[in-house]
């Protein structure tokens, strides 16, 4: 019994820590799709904490225009990683086979960056209620990072009574997203 609950405590710190840094790599990939400000002190540490590894990569996988395919195969790899090391921790001696892992690492990829953007909209959301027209680089950075999800909602559904209804729209269709990915839920 209380080697189910070391491996439970256990588990939910290795998806932690790999989930967190995962995002961190998705939103290198994130910043440079929207072209956000990279004076900012967010991309500052964004950008250095995942120099390493990319750049890494970088050399063996070249980048596609816009598009950071070194971060997002490395986002991937650590998704494969983190699905191999919770497999071995959940369920002892059962191992995937490496295709259905992959696919379960692109799938966790998705789920990270929905639940991501879900985070970014409500927090968001919240500061405009809060602190309204208050500049400050977080603030700065979620703006870039969501007006591309949130404009074309907008367009179609204007403000009703001075209130933006585009983040509640936004957050329900990525939970509904994140909901249809075929994503087992150990690895969720």
């Amino acid at each position: 019994m209380m080697l189910g609950h070391a491996n439970n405590a256990l588990l939910f710190l290795v998806d932690t820590v790999f989930a967190l840094y995962i995002v961190v790599v998705l939103l290198r990939v994130i910043l440079q799709l929207v072209h956000a400000d990279f004076r900012n002190p967010i991309s500052q540490f964004v950008w250095r904490f995942t120099a390493t590894p990319v750049g890494l990569i970088g050399r063996l996988v070249p980048r596609w225009r816009n598009l950071d395919v070194p971060a997002l195969v490395f986002a991937i790899a650590l998704c494969f990683i983190n699905i191999e090391i919770d497999l071995a921790l959940a369920a002892p001696g059962f191992g995937a086979q490496p295709a259905m892992a992959v696919v379960w690492a692109v799938l966790k990829a998705g789920v990270l960056i929905c639940n991501f953007y879900f985070f970014t909209i409500l927090i968001q959301a919240l500061m405009s209620w809060i602190s309204p027209n208050q500049y400050s680089p977080a603030t700065a950075m979620l703006f870039t990072i969501n007006e591309p999800l949130l404009r074309p909602v907008r367009n179609i559904l204007p403000p009703l009574g001075g209130l933006d209804l585009s983040p509640l729209v936004v957050i329900i269709g990525l939970q509904v997203i994140s909901r249809l990915l075929p994503l087992p839920g150990l690895f969720r």
